[in-house]
């Protein structure tokens, strides 16, 4: 497996519909770390988006799976970018 980077941009016009639907979006991030699909996630400080480290075989694998996030379902991420990721130090090199 490889490592991904998914980096979501949010709007600040999307603030209400983001709160209504973070239980929703936190469930399903939480069921694919439990899987040991997501390794690690969470929102930017500044709340301009969020930061998502995914164990996945390639790109095509992540992009169809990110198609099932209730932000993503909902229109709530500005843009978003996925990345493959290849740490060579730290917790998450091999």
């Amino acid at each position: 497996m490889s490592l991904f980077v998914v980096e979501y941009t949010y709007s600040a016009d999307t603030v209400a519909g983001r709160d209504e639907h973070r239980p929703a979006h936190r469930e399903w991030l939480g069921e694919l770390a439990e899987r040991k699909t997501v390794v690690s996630s969470g929102p930017f400080a500044d709340g301009s988006g969020a930061f998502i480290i995914v164990d996945a075989a390639d790109v095509e694998t992540v992009e169809l799976l990110f198609t099932h996030d209730p932000f993503a379902r909902n229109g709530l991420v500005a843009a978003s970018r996925i990345v493959e990721w290849v740490p060579v130090l730290g917790e998450f090199s091999s």
